[in-house]
């Protein structure tokens, strides 16, 4: 499979010089693996989506579900304590009844995105505990529930609110089903088509006009799950075409999920560590940390397909999560005043300061960070690091409140992610 790298550097580095995921792969003897699962992995640009696809190929690739279940059997932490973690949850349990509806609501009159929201994080965890124990129950609750929401749900709908759960749900939904390709009993085309139908059309739709707002109305996250949606769809179906739009828009898109405006501003600390202001740092410090699952999620599904957006733009990603980091841990960051455009008139408010609001919060995003960064990459990331080990080992969905908040990430990065 012939891909074209960024700035016609060798297909072994990023745009920054780094190694790129075919080098490590390479390096580390797995690209024959790679090859057997269906795709090379290369630097690419935004417009040379995979010619085959690999699968599993979002969150968690083969190499990743291999590792945890050859260190979990071994009884190797921290891989142990996060299975513990999973095992522990109540939505991994095989007996989960799912309660799938045809109209799920978000925001406004008639709201049971609940229902929705906790099935998911039931199919997810379940798709988990069969890829790495083997157990044909948990395997069998996942298709059960993939499979009643493909039958039943024909629409997403609500306030403004309803791209929040098109996005968020959209590619949690997504990497569920992707785990159980092949599984005996999985209705992988009807499941295609409703994320088609129901999904990406809000997710297409919100990217292009924003509700008709202004684009700089809607906050970094409302772009990135939409982003992350389009993205897993694409996966998904196979459809280069979606890959590429969500690739473009990390890269190009005017919207505040695009990388540069979700990370605004660069800085370096008194250490010398550079740091990049995220867009919602004036706002609180409970979606800010949202973001960082949200785009670590984007970096990671596309890295599964050859892609190294964590590296795009000199590893922009990685100075906003240090920054990030270091102000959640107690320390003091630099913060410039960040203006932006409201409503549809593009009213202009200004944040003069980072917001302590939320700030310690603990949501499971750190170890996907540390682990990419830190050690896939060999970077010095004391900041990330220092909060991956306050979080970790990580729960998922049900284990950080019973509210939407706690379920944004599918969680779990100690068990997938640690190397």
């Amino acid at each position: 499979m012939s891909r074209t790298s960024p700035h016609n550097e060798p297909d072994d580095t990023t745009p920054d010089g780094a190694p790129s995921r075919r080098g490590l792969l390479r390096t580390a003897g797995g690209l024959t693996a790679g090859l057997a699962l269906g795709g090379a992995f290369a630097a690419t640009t935004a417009e040379a989506a995979p010619a085959t696809f690999t699968h599993p190929g979002m969150l968690h690739a083969y190499g990743e579900l291999n590792r945890a279940k050859a260190r979990v059997a071994a009884g190797d932490n921290p891989w142990l304590s996060g299975w513990n973690r999973l095992t522990a949850n109540s939505h991994s349990a095989s007996t989960w009844t799912p309660r799938p509806q045809a109209t799920i609501i978000r925001g406004g009159t008639g709201e049971n995105y609940t229902v929705l929201y906790n099935d998911i994080h039931a199919a997810y965890q379940n798709a988990l505990r069969w890829k790495i124990a083997g157990t044909t129950a948990n395997g069998d609750a996942a298709v059960r529930i993939l499979n009643a929401w493909s039958s039943t749900l024909t629409t997403v709908t609500g306030n403004a609110d309803r791209f929040l759960a098109a996005g968020i749900y959209g590619y949690e939904f997504a990497n569920a089903a992707e785990l159980m390709r092949g599984y005996s009993g999985f209705n992988l085309d009807r499941f295609k088509t409703m994320m088609l139908n129901v999904f990406y059309p809000l997710n297409n739709q919100f990217l292009n006009n924003h509700n008709d707002a202004c684009i700089t109305n809607y906050w970094a996250n409302w772009d990135l799950c939409n982003m992350n949606s389009i993205l897993a769809i694409g996966i998904l179906c196979d459809d280069g075409a979606k890959y590429d739009q969500a690739v473009n828009y990390f890269k190009n898109g005017a919207g505040n999920g695009s990388l540069t405006h979700a990370v605004p501003f660069l800085h370096t600390d008194s250490a010398g560590y550079a740091l990049g202001q995220w867009q919602e740092s004036g706002r609180d410090q409970g979606h800010t940390m949202m973001g960082m699952g949200q785009m670590g999620a984007f970096c990671e599904m596309a890295w599964s397909q050859g892609d190294d957006l964590y590296g795009y733009g000199s590893n922009r990603f990685m100075k906003a999560a240090q920054y990030v980091a270091k102000y959640n841990l107690g320390q003091s960051v630099p913060f410039t005043a960040y203006t932006w455009g409201t409503g549809q008139n593009c009213a202009r408010q200004t944040h003069t300061a980072i917001s302590s609001v939320g700030r310690g919060q603990v949501r499971p995003v750190w170890d996907i960070l540390y682990y990419h960064y830190g050690r896939r990459r060999g970077l010095d990331v004391p900041y990330i690091k220092a909060m991956a080990e306050r979080v970790r080992p990580e729960g998922g969905g049900g284990d950080y409140g019973t509210t939407s908040g706690g379920f944004d990430q599918l969680g779990f990065g100690t068990l997938m992610y640690a190397k």
